[in-house]
């Protein structure tokens, strides 16, 4: 054999046939040494290629179970349509027995959701979930305050019983938020009303309800009467409220005309069976669990969220049971999860919904910390899957920055989806509001964060960190930050179903159900780009989008 035959390409393949013997059965009489050496290097290189192929083909095949997509990954594909936007039906279920009219629920967090937010999600056809880091007392309190905030009739009204003060009177009226009382005795009888106009200018605070009250013509009406006929009365009478008795003269229910007015300018608006609008609250995994998930149901809670990092938990798993047995009337929602095993896992074991989403937040790190999590759109989908043949919804919590976003998480699979940054910043989240270069921002927190988790009813048990008492000892999740402000509500709400019902257009799909069967097209870091305003400069923005960098 001559070196001048023997090519690189033939050397490289006659050492691989035979690697462990290197070179040494091979006669290179004719080879100088320099190319020996040069043989030898190629083996090596030759190996370690053979190696590290050998160790990444197993790797992948082993342990990658599969590949993971999340919104900027994928567009929705457009089809034949027969639906404009228009005619789209936006009704959902958050939960087995809780309608939607959107699908839109807000974040259990203590700088998005507490009475404000709630109450005003729920008049958009939404609900909200209002956080736990409070007092068990305070958080029944912040429920009682939506469910009071708009009836058809209010079934249990505040009361004053009659000897009672103008001071009492006052400050019951401000605890409320409400203009009026009825008066009783002690067997609920009613003796008369007093309302705000009636202690407007009065001074004589230790004055009694009795001295003051309207008693004599008193308007009432029976508990058959329907808003219609209630609101002619009380035009009529040109009365804003109309206690309802029975037939002798027993209080059980009052009709405002507020609460008629409002029930108007919001048809869309959720709410029970009584006319009330619906909320729902989240508890943890702790001790008091059960004490705080009966404060809730006893302020009129409608769905009780069983809220942690890790759903699919031997420890998430009991307290459910515990829930459910103690109020088997009501929903229970559990989260968060990632995997379509998860969710079998806790619908088998009575979850009345589950909640999806680990790690896609905007303000959360247990991705990065934690090294763990799934890729938001493959998560939804993958639960999706599982839920088949069940009636059981599907909650996609996070990482959704547009509306676009939106409509991909429903289309993958979801019934609603929760939203924390989107309304974060508007005038109803509990947040601080911050005015910094001449901005105005409110401040925006994860609940994983140590601010959040620091606090004295903070949330260190949803990260199962309920036993660490010294701050400086927590491993946070999460971070703080602040949002740009954006006005109300209503006005971020209206923006987003308008998005959502242009994409369910595009679709061709009327219906959220029917959405669920529209196509993806996996899409390049170019076709991302593609996706955004580019090669201009926005003199003008819109209300609905600004470039996330």
């Amino acid at each position: 054999m001559r070196c001048g035959c023997l090519g690189g390409t033939e050397v490289f393949l006659l050492i691989i046939t035979d690697l462990d013997t290197k070179l040494n059965s091979i006669k290179l009489q004719r080879i100088s040494q320099k190319a020996i050496c040069m043989c030898e290097n190629i083996a090596i290189f030759a190996r370690n290629k053979f190696i590290n192929l050998h160790f990444m083909s197993s790797f992948v095949a082993d342990k990658i179970t599969m590949d993971g997509l999340t919104f900027d990954d994928v567009l929705l594909i457009p089809a034949y349509s027969e639906v404009l936007p228009k005619e789209v039906v936006l009704k959902t279920k958050f939960s087995r027995h809780i309608e939607l009219n959107v699908p839109f629920v807000t974040a259990a967090m203590d700088t998005v959701t507490e009475s404000a937010m709630a109450i005003a999600i729920a008049r958009e056809g939404g609900i909200g979930v209002i956080h736990k880091n409070m007092t068990i007392d305070e958080q029944a309190r912040q429920v009682a305050i939506v469910k009071r905030a708009e009836n058809g009739m209010i079934y249990d009204p505040v009361t004053i019983r009659r000897g009672r003060t103008v001071r009492d009177a006052l400050q019951m009226m401000h605890d409320y938020h409400i203009g009026g009382i009825p008066v009783v005795d002690k067997d609920n009888f009613l003796v008369g009303i007093v309302t705000n106009r009636d202690l407007r200018f009065e001074r004589r605070l230790d004055k009694t309800v009795d001295e003051v009250m309207t008693s004599e013509n008193l308007v009432t009406t029976h508990q058959q009467t329907d808003l219609t006929a209630a609101a002619q009365i009380l035009q009529e009478h040109k009365i804003e409220k109309l206690p309802v008795v029975d037939a002798n003269n027993r209080l059980i229910g009052l009709i405002t005309y507020k609460d008629i007015t409002k029930a108007k300018d919001k048809p869309m608006a959720c709410k029970d069976e009584k006319g009330r609008l619906r909320v729902a609250a989240g508890v943890g995994v702790t001790a008091d669990t059960l004490d705080r998930a009966q404060a809730l149901v006893d302020a009129g809670v409608d769905a009780i969220v069983i809220d942690t990092a890790h759903g699919h938990s031997k420890g998430v798993v009991d307290k459910l049971h515990q829930v459910k047995a103690a109020f088997p009337n009501v929903d229970v929602v559990v989260g968060n999860i990632a995997t379509g095993e998860a969710a079998k896992y806790l619908v088998d074991n009575g979850a009345d919904a589950v909640k999806v989403g680990i790690g896609p937040g905007s303000i959360c790190t247990t991705r990065i910390v934690a090294g763990v999590g799934m890729p938001q759109l493959s998560a939804v989908y993958d639960v999706f899957s599982a839920l088949k043949g069940t009636d059981v919804p599907l909650v996609a919590d996070g990482g959704l920055r547009y509306s676009g976003d939106i409509v991909k998480a429903l289309a993958a699979g979801g019934s609603c989806v929760m939203v924390g940054s989107l309304v974060a910043g508007t005038e109803e989240s509990p947040g601080e509001t911050i005015i910094y270069n001449g901005r105005k921002f409110k401040s925006y927190r994860g609940m994983g964060s140590l601010e959040a988790m620091g606090q004295k009813n903070g949330s260190r048990d949803r990260y199962f960190q309920g036993d660490t008492s010294d701050v400086k000892k927590l491993v946070p999740e999460g971070i703080a930050g602040r949002v740009p402000y954006k006005g109300t509500v209503q006005e971020v709400i209206y923006q987003l179903v308008g998005g959502l019902r242009s994409g369910m257009g595009y679709c061709g799909a009327g219906t959220i159900d029917a959405l669920h069967d529209a196509r993806f097209a996996r899409i390049t870091n170019a076709g991302v780009q593609e996706n955004h305003p580019h090669d201009i400069t926005i003199t003008s923005e819109a209300p609905n989008y600004s470039r996330h960098e």
